[in-house]
């Protein structure tokens, strides 16, 4: 925990703030830093032979942007989409530089201001349940929110076939 030190010397822990976000039953956080926009749902573009949580791309003001399907990725049930349902649009890092991708969610909550203090590691789950892709885990407001690292989410062979999907649909 970084921890500083205000004009009195008094400690006081770091704040972060992350954006939080429902599929199913589970909140969800990713750093406020990393989003660029939250839109509503959009008409997305199939992407022929890739996995079914790439659900396509969209065209956001002339740029060809990738979207996931959080609920899909993770191996949750399929939801058809509704009036809540939005695309977060988020930069990650990949190793050929940085590059937008949509994530589809349920919902968006709010932004949270969480303590470092309050936010753990992951847990073990054992060498069956892939959790590189998670921050860590934060008590807020009574609930726990899975913190996500958005630039795990998709391992490198992934991040390649969304590259490519997006890169051979020019609208």
């Amino acid at each position: 925990m970084k921890v500083s030190q205000d004009a009195k010397g008094q400690s006081e822990a770091k704040i972060e703030k992350f954006l939080t976000f429902t599929l199913g039953d589970e909140e969800y956080g990713v750093e406020i830093l990393k989003v660029r926009e939250i839109i509503g749902l959009m008409d997305i573009t199939p992407v022929p032979h890739t996995p079914e949580f790439i659900k396509g791309v969209i065209n956001l003001r002339g740029k060809v942007i990738p979207v996931v399907d959080l609920r899909l990725k993770f191996g949750l049930a399929p939801k058809e989409y509704d009036e809540k349902t939005c695309i977060i649009v988020v930069e990650i890092n990949t190793s050929s530089g940085p590059m937008l991708m949509g994530i589809v969610v349920d919902s968006v909550s709010e932004v949270l201001n969480i303590p470092t203090s309050d936010i753990e590691s992951t847990p073990q789950f054992g060498t069956q349940v892939d959790t590189r892709f998670i921050l860590g885990m934060a008590k807020a407001k009574d609930r726990v929110k899975i913190l996500l690292d958005i630039d795990k989410v998709l391992t490198q062979e992934e991040i390649g076939v969304v590259n490519q999907a997006a890169e051979q649909n020019v609208f």
